[in-house]
């Protein structure tokens, strides 16, 4: 038999919850290390003093009893697995791993034993449930009662509050009050914070991250007490995790974070760190509440009665010595600034992230703890927003993914160098190898085959090089622009129309009403002809010659074509839609030599489409288009012309009809015989037959004068 025994996806019950895990047999010791947490718990091989194999809900489970009372369960073993580890017992640890069964019967009668930290509730001298004493938070008695709260924990998906205990009258003569001996067995062993005894020192108005405010810290021998104004939190030290020294980018500050499980509650809210900010300059002398041979012998040299230097330092020092825990600090990474972090954003506010030796850290809005052991695979993404930053995403191996954004592309070769020198999986390599310095980002779905996209870009190349005929072609086509026609047809209040007005007279008498008439029209032709430059050319459609080559396909088009039925045949009922996206994924998984083979018809067919197009034109095919495109612009441009000039006659008409409507007999009478003296007015109007001669003499003045107006 070997030295070690290993067994994967073991589960230990912690407050409620399952947490997976990895659990290992040594000759020296039992190592369990929690998939969730990374947290380490190690059992020496010497000090077990019981073992027990019994039928659970997940399988088969261990119980492990220890000589100083600690009791530790694991679920999940096979039935198998039962003649390896009782042979491995005898070998290594001289145990019997004996076999024990539950009671199922449902009895709500039994007998309440205390074996150390645990409470057994027993029928027939079989454990129908046990209780673990370091879940229990308050224990109450009532006369024949005694109730026993629990932690709650975040994590489990049920909670169990409270069980009730009844105990019977006793009859016998001792004298002891069976519900107070049952309470106090309880609480000897149960998790509840009291703040007895004086703290072993204070921390006065220290500045606080997470929760925010300011809070005094008080450090009692098992736990920590947090007082602010508002709140108090008390936190046993077995619940620190890990503790974090971070230097702040400013190199003024020093961030000091403490990793709580379970963690701290208020109301909703849940405190998984403690953050603590420091400034380097600020200096603390501290005297510890204790003599100096209670120092010594409790903290053995990590602490003295009296110290004093810079505040981060000394209590830093004193939870490392309280927690036993060590204190980590940032690696051999070092950024663009020369700083041991990155600024970047994560979800909506900016932070920075510390890369260490083991995993990556993010303070402080939310905290972000993440291990290299938990990580299944790196990103470098391009920025939403700009070229100027990039952004870094982390996937978990739980399917949960963390996006740190905005971070300055200077940032990206010493970042990617600790990835890969870290060894973890990064999702683009490709694109990064092939690539230098900080443009070697790039979007995370590049990796991705779009076939549309290599197809626009595929056409695009061929307008570039071989379609030569369009930009000819487009030399030759007369650009529509409104304001060139103006010469043609002078619109109402245009400065053509005042210039024929002022030239036609040629000195002819007229009354001073006419004259201020003529005056004012200058003041509304600028404003017309303002907005008449403001608009700007229409960009007309070129014709597309029917008789030129067309242009050729791409290879992802060519292989499309030449694999559609068989993807319709393979599957019946498939939409027009479904084709392109089922196409579109076969293309993506087909091999480089396969897709060469279509590249090469691609080019292929591109060498015969600008072949065609050179003969083409030098057949004069693209000047018989272009000749058809200039036919085409002047018919539009004659309708137009056609159009304005009807639209003017039409105003005219309707002025005319205006006037007659409401001027008296004596008004029209005059005009009529006014008319015959200003015949120079209305030899301007002379046209090339006779016909429109005698028209324009016959016009009334009236009809003049609102035209000109």
């Amino acid at each position: 038999m070997g030295d070690t025994l290993e067994f994967n996806d073991i589960h230990q019950e912690s407050k409620g919850s399952w947490n997976d895990g990895r659990l290992r047999f040594s000759k020296q010791s039992v190592v369990y290390k929690s998939h969730k947490t990374g947290k380490v718990d190690s059992i020496p091989g010497p000090e077990l003093s019981a073992a027990q194999w019994r039928r659970v809900c997940l399988g088969h489970g261990i119980k492990l009893v220890t000589s100083t009372g600690h009791i530790y369960k694991y679920d999940g073993f096979k039935d198998t697995d039962f003649e390896k580890l009782s042979a491995f017992f005898k070998a290594n640890y001289k145990l019997e791993l004996a076999e024990k069964d539950m009671c199922v019967k449902g009895w709500n009668w039994g007998t309440a034993k205390f074996s150390g930290s645990l409470l057994s509730f027993e029928v027939s001298e079989s454990p129908v449930f046990e209780i673990p004493l370091s879940s229990v938070s308050q224990c109450a008695t009532g006369k024949n009662e005694v109730t026993v709260e629990f932690h709650q924990n975040d994590d489990a998906e049920v909670s169990l509050m409270e069980v009730r205990f009844y105990v019977p009258p006793n009859t016998g003569d001792d004298g002891t009050d069976p519900v107070e001996a049952f309470a106090q067995n309880v609480l000897s062993k149960a998790d509840v914070i009291q703040a007895t005894g004086d703290a072993v020192c204070i921390f006065k108005e220290l500045q606080c991250l997470t929760p925010r405010g300011r809070y005094d810290i008080r450090i009692y021998p098992s736990f920590l007490h947090l007082h602010g104004k508002t709140f108090d939190y008390k936190i046993p030290y077995t619940t620190v995790l890990r503790l974090f020294l971070l230097p702040h980018k400013d190199q003024r500050q020093m961030f000091f974070v403490i990793s709580l499980d379970p963690p701290i509650k208020q109301g909703q809210t849940r405190y998984h760190f403690l953050i603590l900010l420091f400034s380097k300059d600020e200096e603390l002398s501290l005297a510890l509440n204790m003599n100096e041979d209670e120092v010594e012998k409790r903290f053995e040299g990590k602490l003295s009665k009296n110290m004093s230097g810079p505040l981060y330092e000394i209590v830093s020092r004193v939870m490392k010595a309280l927690v036993n825990r060590k204190i980590t600090v940032p690696g051999n990474f070092q950024g663009h600034s020369g700083s041991q972090c990155i600024t970047c954003a994560y979800k909506a506010s900016s932070g920075l992230l510390y890369p260490l030796e083991r995993g990556f850290i993010y303070v402080h809005k939310p905290p972000v703890h993440l291990r290299f052991e938990e990580i299944s695979c790196v990103n470098f993404a391009r920025g939403t927003t700009t070229t100027r930053s990039f952004d870094f995403e982390i996937e978990t191996k739980q399917k949960n993914q963390f996006t740190f954004s905005n971070i300055e592309r200077e940032e990206y070769g010493k970042l990617f160098d600790f990835v890969n020198a870290k060894k973890l999986n990064i999702k683009n390599r490709g694109f990064k190898e092939g690539m230098k310095g900080a443009e070697g980002y790039s979007d995370s779905d590049e990796d991705q085959h779009d076939a549309y996209l290599e197809r626009m870009k595929q056409e695009g190349k061929i307008r570039e090089e071989g379609d030569g005929s369009d930009d000819s072609e487009g030399d030759s086509d007369e650009s529509f622009n409104p304001g060139e026609e103006d010469d043609d047809v002078p619109e109402e209040y245009d400065s053509n129309a005042s210039e024929s007005a002022s030239e036609g007279e040629d000195g002819d008498s007229e009354d001073e009403g006419k004259k201020k008439k003529v005056e004012k029209k200058p003041k509304k032709v600028e404003k017309v002809v303002k907005e008449k430059k403001e608009r700007k050319p229409r960009r007309e459609k070129k014709v597309k010659d029917a008789a030129a080559p067309k242009r050729p396909m791409s290879a992802y088009m060519l292989w499309l074509n030449g694999n559609r039925e068989r993807i319709k045949g393979e599957n019946p009922g498939i939409s027009v839609t479904e084709i392109s996206k089922k196409a579109g994924e076969m293309w993506k998984q087909l091999g480089k030599d396969r897709k060469e083979e279509w590249d090469k018809k691609a080019e292929e067919a591109k060498k015969q489409y600008v072949k065609a197009m050179k003969e083409y034109k030098e057949s004069g095919g693209g000047a018989a288009a272009a000749a058809a495109s200039v036919t085409k612009e002047k018919k539009k441009k004659g309708g137009k012309v056609e159009a304005k000039k009807k639209s003017v006659a039409e105003k005219e008409k309707k002025k005319e009809g205006g006037n007659e409507s409401f001027k008296s007999k004596e008004f029209i009478s005059s005009e009529e015989s006014s008319s015959e003296s200003d015949h120079g007015r209305s030899s301007k109007r002379k046209a090339s037959d006779d016909d429109e001669e005698e028209e324009a003499a016959s016009t009334p003045a009236s009809s003049e004068e609102s035209g000109s107006d």
